[in-house]
């Protein structure tokens, strides 16, 4: 198995793949509600110069979480 981290931790250009969504109530509902589920493959694109927002890549779109959403998301890191 890969290593595990929090999506904050990633670095640019990491192709990751998520393993779970430890947010609960409102917060875990919006983070799976834009598509963030166990499972999905996101490649981080991008984090503005004081490292926070964090931007992802994942299907057909780019998104954007806060350091304080990504903290709840746990990724494995895939293979080039």
């Amino acid at each position: 198995m890969n290593e595990c981290i929090t999506l904050r931790q990633a670095q640019v250009n990491q192709k990751l793949r998520i393993c779970s969504v430890g947010a609960q109530g409102e917060l875990g509902r919006r983070i799976r509600d834009m598509g963030l589920m166990p499972g999905t493959e996101v490649t981080v694109v991008g984090k503005a110069p004081l490292k926070d927002p964090v931007a992802l890549r994942l299907r057909d779109f780019t998104l954007t979480l806060r350091n304080s959403e990504a903290d709840h998301i746990v990724v494995e890191l895939l293979g080039e």
